[in-house]
């Protein structure tokens, strides 16, 4: 798109306000909100902010960035008023003379999706991300209370989420998203919808999207809506499932199990240890790693689902390797960028993949097992050359640090599951 495209569409949808969005390191969306005749400055010359005030960001003597609208990610938030409507932009973020900044990890991902691309590879993402839906208290704030008791596939009256799903899936292709299907998950009060997968950095954008909508729809519906990887001690987590499909001159080379993609996963599975801290990046993440499904051992199958990566039945644009262990408080971002580098790397090297997994893997001796600890994913991140080559410095230093200081004030609360929820439970 273009300005004069932009134009027309804000004209069409009697656009007012506008929302410049973007994500800080540790994958929590923030905004600004400009009106809709500032647009054109904001594309010619940036929107200023002060950086300091975003943890990983810049400090107060370095203070000022720019955001710059990419305009092909213009959309209108359906669940905001049509009367004098709101759009929102992603946005990339610069010094105030034009350098990339090395915090933005929507340039990070699209710079190694150009990287992949030079190489004659192609991708499709296609992330499927779980939620809780809880009832809230007379003031509008959550509670634990799930909001139904229903289980895997129910349906209605056990299923009281099904309305809500449906209002999401509209929304979302409002959004221009796809979604292809919606069910309730194991959990009570839990759910998944499935969007068309699609280019790395589209999909990171449109996993922000998901998110925000799926927040939004439920608070209108007197709900709260929770992404917390262990929202319930003793339910199913909450996943998010990465699905990669790897092209080469327009072929998918997993419809046949190519060595090329058999390389590629073998590239993420040597790396996924270090990966973890990004992948699983909350002290809880370790509460619902090895239970319900969710991998604990480095693996992979084709039908087993507590492998960490399964390769599963299907034909055509299907075929495709799915991760199992992130969790959806991951940044999507870094943890794309993370996997296709990871993927690239076994494809340089000629990884040979090694023999399928049999049998429950979640309780399996005999594998390479995932950290068990949020400290002990830090510390495998710290070490790693892979992800200092992968990530810039600025990101990798203040990633961790963070990360690393609240795996101490988890310890220092003594691992209680209520100093998660209060910890976290309202921000995720």
């Amino acid at each position: 798109m273009d300005l004069k495209d932009i134009r027309e569409l804000l004209a069409e949808y009697e656009i007012k306000f506008i929302r410049l969005a973007f994500c800080d390191i540790s994958g929590r969306q923030k905004n600004i909100a400009i009106m809709a005749d500032e647009l054109e400055h904001a594309v010619l010359h940036g929107v200023s902010f002060d950086a300091s005030a975003i943890k990983g960001f810049l400090n107060i003597s370095e203070s000022d960035l720019l955001l710059f609208p990419d305009l092909d990610t213009f959309s209108v938030l359906p669940w905001r008023p049509s009367d004098r409507a709101v759009a929102r932009f992603y946005c990339y973020i610069t010094y105030p003379d034009r350098r990339p900044f090395e915090g933005d990890v929507r340039y990070l991902l699209s710079e190694i999706e150009k990287k992949s691309g030079k190489s004659g590879y192609s991708f499709l993402v296609g992330p499927e991300c779980e939620f809780y839906l809880f009832e809230t208290d007379e003031k509008g704030f959550p509670t634990l209370t799930p909001f139904d008791e229903a289980g895997y596939f129910d349906i209605a009256p056990l299923d009281r989420g099904e309305n809500v799903r449906r209002e999401i899936c509209f929304a979302l292709e409002n959004m221009g998203l796809k979604p292809e299907r919606s069910h309730h998950e194991h959990g009570p009060g839990q759910n998944e919808i499935d969007f068309r997968c699609s280019s790395p950095l589209k999909a990171a954008d449109d996993l922000m999207t998901f998110k925000t909508a799926v927040k939004a729809i439920a608070q209108q519906h007197g709900l709260f809506a929770s992404f917390l990887p262990k929202p319930l001690e003793n339910e199913s987590g909450n996943g998010l499932h990465m699905n990669l499909s790897l092209y080469e001159n327009e072929e998918n080379l997993f419809e046949r199990e190519d060595p090329k993609a058999m390389s590629f996963m073998s590239g993420i599975l040597r790396r996924m240890k270090e990966m973890t801290s990004f992948a699983n990046p909350l002290v809880s993440s370790y509460e619902r790693l090895g239970q319900f499904e969710a991998p604990s051992t480095i693996s992979w199958s084709h039908q087993n689902r507590s492998t960490l990566i399964r390769i599963p039945s299907a034909e055509g644009h299907d075929c495709r390797m799915e991760v199992r262990s992130p969790d959806p408080a991951a940044n999507p971002y870094l943890l794309i960028s993370l996997l296709l580098s990871a993927g690239f790397e076994g494809i340089a090297d000629g990884l040979e993949a090694e023999p399928e997994a049999a049998g429950d893997m979640l309780s399996s001796p005999l594998s390479e097992r995932l950290p068990a600890s949020l400290s002990e994913a830090v510390a495998e991140s710290e070490r790693s050359a892979f992800i200092h080559k992968v990530i810039p410095e600025r990101i990798v230093s203040g990633y961790l640090e963070d990360r690393a200081s609240e795996a101490v004030e988890y310890e220092r609360n003594g691992r209680n599951h209520d100093y998660l929820i209060s910890r976290y439970f309202r921000f995720i």
